[in-house]
């Protein structure tokens, strides 16, 4: 039995939850969301919480049915806390002469390459950059989708990865990149 997948989800105020055929929509303030279940999982909607549950008549092996117990737990709770609260992501440009402005969903990008990088935003993602004087750039991406916040993070990031040696990259707001020290160190 899954630890995470026998927990309930509590729905908030403003949220709801509907289960069709084991087809889950969750509609809140921020957006609506919509996930297919395995068979081999029961989902029951009650007195303000979500119950996540193994199928034991399911011809799936059990390792496979808890597996999926908490998987699909967590996926239904990230869509709840996506369409009530939303999630945000911070990244910071480390890097001399390193730029980003936005126009509408359209990210423009200036990394030290001999072009400018673009990139295109879906509509489900709202997009902010800063840049103020002897300050990194900053880019601030909101959603209420968890996964494809982190996979268009993961994108950007892609662009110039942190490197250790001069720390320059695009990183997370916070994180900290292990320094490493060049050649001159190692050859005393």
């Amino acid at each position: 039995m899954s630890r995470i997948g026998k927990l309930p989800i509590s729905i908030p105020a403003g949220v709801t939850v509907e289960n069709n055929n084991n087809h889950i929509i969750v509609k809140g303030p921020k957006g609506e969301m919509a996930q297919t279940v395995d068979s081999s999982i029961i989902v029951k909607i009650a007195d303000g919480q979500v119950v996540v549950e193994i199928d034991e008549n399911s011809p799936v092996e059990q390792k496979q049915k808890q597996a999926f117990h908490g998987l699909y737990r967590a996926l239904i709770n990230n869509m709840v806390v996506g369409v009530s609260e939303g999630y945000k992501k911070e990244l910071e440009l480390v890097g001399v002469g390193f730029r980003v402005s936005n126009t509408g969903n359209l990210v423009e990008f200036s990394l030290g390459y001999t072009h400018p990088i673009f990139l295109q935003l879906p509509k489900e993602v709202k997009v902010e950059t800063k840049s103020e004087r002897n300050q990194n750039p900053i880019i601030i991406l909101e959603s209420c989708d968890k996964e494809l916040l982190g996979l268009i993070c993961a994108k950007i990031r892609s662009f110039r990865m942190p490197e250790p040696y001069k720390g320059k990259g695009i990183l997370f707001k916070g994180e900290v990149i292990r320094r490493k020290s060049g050649k001159t160190a190692a050859a005393k």
